[in-house]
């Protein structure tokens, strides 16, 4: 009985000591705080609610060592200065998309997205297995920041417009807020091209500064209050098919950050990236359907009008392409990859969709 007292006794002391050599990993790890501004207004839950939900998910596996302070727009720096911000090393990190800075470099417009270019899913297999984190973090680097793909809104709407658009005539000489080179390839067609930051949007349509508008997809635009300033909304969103967002990373402060940091921001971002597509894919379709309860007029772009942006694109790109020899090298090498996925996708998913549709339809 009492060698049986002993041996618990060394066990539990034994224990004790194992327990007292055992750190805890907020203990054991550095303790690091930094800034993370963002492009998004704090008003959109799934936009800003994803910087919000990577910066909980690195303090929840850290144990709260490492923690993120996030910011809205203007708050630290302008809604389209986050990289700048960042790449200065202003702030450890920024939450953003590259193509807010293709003044820059046009390249930066790629890892984001490009009109008539991929969805979601083939964004996914591109950025992760397909060669594009690698031709792009050079692109990055040169304006002093990594970048992480933390986010992407899935497919997108083609805007708000105060009028119908029956043709390529009818876009001639509209004042339209849109972000990337969506823009660029419309102004051939006529559109006076402007790119402003969500939270201005509203008050430039309401005073008629604008003549319509493209943000992201119902869920936002209803927040955003579109609908009571603009009667017809547009699909689909082809300069925008599947839009990706970093969370861009001062290259000083990635650098000194221990591997382990590296892996769990790594790790928050992968989920942050498949959380906003997942939310904004149950979102969208219950605030559609507001939307044209209230009145909203739903319309498809003409096929004219698709047509002729579409080559409008491949014109602009060629331009580009002779000018820059970077861009024309990382577009052929994310041309090559659309390419092949838009033909498997028409085999193995678009017909099966195609049917559904019209198979749901008639229930």
């Amino acid at each position: 009985m009492e060698r049986r007292h002993l041996l618990a006794q060394g066990a539990a002391g034994a224990a004790g000591a194992t327990m007292l050599a055992m750190p805890s990993l907020a203990s054991a790890q550095p303790r690091i705080r930094w800034r993370c501004p963002g492009s998004f207004p704090k008003s959109l839950d799934t936009l800003y609610g994803t910087q919000e939900y990577i910066a909980k998910r690195v303090a929840e596996m850290t144990d709260g060592a490492f923690q993120m302070q996030i910011f809205g727009p203007g708050e630290v720096v302008p809604a389209l200065q986050v990289m700048d911000a960042v790449g200065a090393g202003n702030v450890e990190c920024g939450f953003t998309s590259g193509y807010y800075y293709l003044g820059k470099d046009p390249s930066l417009a790629i890892v984001t997205c490009l009109p008539f270019g991929l969805s979601s899913k083939q964004h996914w297999a591109w950025l992760t297995h397909g060669g594009g984190r690698e031709l792009y973090a050079q692109v990055y680097r040169d304006q002093g920041v990594v970048g992480i793909p933390a986010g992407n809104t899935g497919s997108q709407m083609g805007g708000w417009f105060r009028k119908e658009i029956r043709g390529v005539e009818d876009l001639k000489g509209l004042k339209f807020r849109i972000a990337g080179y969506g823009g660029t390839v419309l102004q051939k067609l006529g559109i006076v091209a402007q790119q402003l930051g969500g939270a201005d949007i509203y008050p430039a349509l309401e005073r008629g500064v604008l003549d319509g508008a493209e943000w992201v997809g119902p869920y936002d635009d209803e927040k955003l209050g579109f609908n009571r300033v603009a009667q017809y909304y547009y699909y689909p969103g082809w300069w925008e098919y599947s839009p990706s967002i970093d969370m861009m990373v001062n290259i000083r402060a990635w650098e000194q950050l221990p591997a382990t940091y590296k892996a769990v921001l790594e790790a928050a971002c992968t989920e942050g990236w498949h959380w906003m597509a997942a939310r904004y894919d149950v979102q969208n379709p219950t605030a559609m359907r507001r939307l044209i309860a209230a009145g909203t007029q739903l319309r498809v772009f003409p096929r004219e009008v698709m047509q002729a942006c579409y080559h409008a694109a491949q014109e602009f790109y060629a331009e580009i392409g002779a000018q820059n020899p970077r861009f024309k090298r990382l577009h052929a090498q994310w041309d090559k990859f659309r390419i092949e996925q838009t033909q498997w996708a028409r085999v193995a998913e678009d017909s099966l969709a195609n049917f559904l549709a019209v198979a749901t339809s008639q229930r």
